[in-house]
Formats: structure tokens, sequence, C-alpha cells
């Protein structure tokens, strides 16, 4: 089998989702496995774990249940390794986590066929990554091929280059949007740097209202359960065509809009009652947190989406997603801007929301809501696509670039690009 027939057959990619880490070989087809991007410190000092002759010091993947002990436990044993997409340099439990996920992903898709010689692996990272992630990043790889003799070469790119490929559009702006943060990325043929815009504000930020909300509801003591908000969140969040129009219609008709969440395998039931019109907080605090409503919580101490410096620019935490659109295609040539208005690409678990049938005169999807903003800007005729599962854009990118780099194109560090061989 010669070099390109091997690297189509072994093609791997991977994820590093703030949330979720997708990961898998080319066999999966259209959907990679996930596991949440985090890793659990048992406490190795517990009779239990004498007995049973234990040796995990960092827990991932489906396991980590098993494994949990009293909940106010969770905040210091629950590591949870990025924030906003990055990892802190000197941040050893997290890069232990990094590596455990890897180590998992890999170990679980190893092949036994006589001819596999290690994966072609392609990782993707926020584009904001700086250069010790990518160091780092390649070293967790050095290690589990150490071990493991899982990878032969390595690359890693850009989260929002990665949907570009995915779509086959070498010319748009992919908003790539995670737990963490908000990627606008201005794209023609390669990501074009000066123009990218990252906006601190993405899924956790729902969490955060999501908790928020649950607090004034009386269900404080399940707030304080990160998993368990994210669940109310995607249970009960919707995205309003118009924040105060909803409103009004679920306070005139509660029970068309009530909100109502069962924890599965629970006796627990979350309910809003009339106050579930607080449901459309939560969508609309991921694409406009601007409206007035929203000051209240950030008085009463919930924290506001912090700002990030992007060279010399401070980009605002609650700056609405139309007009971070808009800024960072007027970065880019005026030639070039009406060609990216045409193809706006959304990608992300952020932007995964759901529309009930019943509610679709005040509800809408992702798309539908940035092209509505854009109208209210004054730029009509922009053309937005959720991408398919947008979950997984980025994964099914990384798996495109493996089977399309050609192996003789090696790492560079000033071009940032090509394979790093392992063996």
């Amino acid at each position: 089998m010669n070099i390109d027939a091997y690297r189509r057959k072994y093609a791997y990619g991977e994820d590093y989702g703030t949330s979720d880490f997708k990961f898998g070989p080319i066999t999966l087809g259209e959907v990679p496995d996930i596991i949440e991007n985090r890793g659990y410190m048992p406490d190795t000092s517990s009779i239990m774990y004498k007995i049973t002759g234990e040796v995990k010091r960092v827990v991932v993947g489906p396991e980590i249940p098993f494994y949990l002990e009293a909940r106010e436990d969770l905040t210091q044993r629950m590591v949870y390794p990025m924030r906003n997409g990055i990892v802190e340099k000197n941040d050893e439990r997290a890069w232990s986590v990094i590596y455990e996920i890897t180590k998992y992903g890999l170990q679980k898709h190893a092949s036994k066929t006589s001819d596999f010689n290690g994966f072609y692996v392609t990782a993707a990272l926020s584009i904001i990554s700086p250069k010790y992630m990518y160091e780092r990043i390649f070293e967790v790889h050095e290690r589990v091929d150490e071990e493991t003799g899982l990878v032969k070469a390595v690359t890693i790119i850009p989260q929002p280059l990665a949907v570009a490929i995915a779509q086959k559009k070498p010319t748009c702006v992919v908003l790539e949007s995670g737990h963490g943060n908000t990627q606008i990325s201005p794209i023609s043929r390669y990501p074009i740097r000066r123009a990218i815009l990252t906006i601190n504000r993405g899924g956790n930020d729902a969490n955060i209202i999501t908790a928020e909300i649950l607090k004034d509801n009386g269900y404080g003591d399940l707030a304080q359960e990160e998993k368990l908000v994210r669940m109310v969140k995607e249970s009960i969040g919707l995205v309003p065509r118009d924040l105060d129009q909803a409103i009004q219609k679920a306070k005139e008709d509660p029970d068309r809009f009530r909100a109502v969440f069962k924890v599965p395998g629970t006796k627990i039931v979350i309910d809003l009652g009339e106050n579930s019109w607080m449901r459309f907080l939560i969508g609309e605090y991921i694409f406009d947190p601007t409206h007035e409503i929203f000051e209240s919580y950030w008085k009463r101490g919930m924290p506001r989406p912090r700002d990030v410096k992007v060279g010399d620019t401070i980009v605002s935490g609650v700056m609405d997603m139309a007009d971070a659109i808009i800024e960072a295609v007027q970065r880019c040539p005026v030639e070039l801007q009406p060609y990216l208005y045409r193809e706006v690409l959304l990608s992300g678990g952020n932007f995964a929301w759901k529309v009930p049938e019943e509610m679709k005169d005040v509800v809408v999807d992702a798309a539908e809501k940035i092209k509505l903003m854009m109208d209210r800007k004054g730029i009509g005729g922009v053309k937005v696509t959720l991408t398919k599962d947008p979950q997984y854009s980025v994964w099914r990118g990384c798996i495109v670039y493996s089977v399309a780099v050609p192996d003789e194109y090696e790492w560079n560090w000033e071009r940032m690009e090509g394979w790093l061989k392992l063996h």
C-alpha cells in the first residue's frame, strides 16, 4: 500500500472543544465519538482505592460517574482543562487530562490490521491558541505514541479552517461557537488572521444564565452541578425571533411556553411555571446580551462575558454576533467583503438550538437569528448557513485535512502547517 492510500485509510481527527472532545478515525463516517473534555482526580488515599488495587489518578470518559464522591468534592476533583478554548501553560492537572482523553480516543480505535502503523492525526484547536499549546499538543501525541505506537504523524489546524474545509467553502466567514468562546474568522483560502475576532462568549455563558434562572426559581441547590445545568439549558433554552415579543407572548400564554425538565433517572422535576418566559433569555444571551434585561443579572453578581485583547484591539465580551461579523469583514479588503457576506457558516454545539414546531412563530434557529440581526443592521441578502450537525463540523474537516495533506509536507513553525512525523 502506498503512503497516500495508507493515509486515506488511517486518517484520524481530534477536535479539542472546551466542553466536548470529538475524536475518531475516518471509518466512523459522519459522526465522531464524543466524551466530555474533563477529568476526575479520585481520592487515592481512600481505603476502597487500596482494596481494589486501582491505579488511575485521572479518570476520563464514561467511567467518571463511577468514581464520583460527595457533591462538595466536585469543585476540587473535577478538572475542566480548557476555559475559553485555552489550557493554561503551567496547569499540569489540566494537561494531564488532555493527555488522558487523547490516549483514550486513540486506544479505543487502535486498529488490529496487519498493515497498521499508526494514525495520521489532525488535531483542531481554537484559532486564538498560543504557540505553547501547539507545542504541548505535539508533546502529548509524542508521549502517547511512545507508549502505544498509535500515532504515525500529527498536525494541528485552527477550528474555523476545519469547518471551511468540511463545507468546501474557500471564501466565507466561519463562526465557530463552542462552550468557551465564539471565533469569527473570515477565510479566503486560509484564515485572514488580521481580521479574526474572538468573543469570550459561548455555551458556558448560556450555562451561567441558566444557573441564575434556576436560582431565581428555587432550584439553587441544583444550580451548583455544572452538568445538570447544561442539561437544563439544552432542554428548555430557546432562541427568540424578537426577545421583547417572545416575553410578552409567553407571559400572556404561559401554558404554551411552559418550561419543564425531568432529570433522567431521578424523581427531580424542574418547572419554571409562570416564569417560563425566562427560557428565552438563555438563547438570546448568546446572540445579543446587550438587551437591558441582562443588566439586572450583572448587578446581582452574575459575571459578564470577559473582554478579550486581540493584538491592539479590545473585543467586548457582550458584542452582539451581527456587529462581530461586520467588524471582522470590514477588516478585509473592500473588494473581498461582498463575497464573504455571501457565505456565513455557523458551526459548533453552541449554535445547535432547537425550534419546537408549535413555537415557530416566536422561536428561530441560529442561522435565522443571525440573518435577522444582520438585516436590522442594514446588511441584507446575507446567506447564513448552519452546518449539518454543527457539533461535528470541525472533526469532519480534520478528517478531510488528514486525507488531503501530502506526506512530504512536514511541519513548519513559521507557516504553522504540515506533518510532524513520529515514526
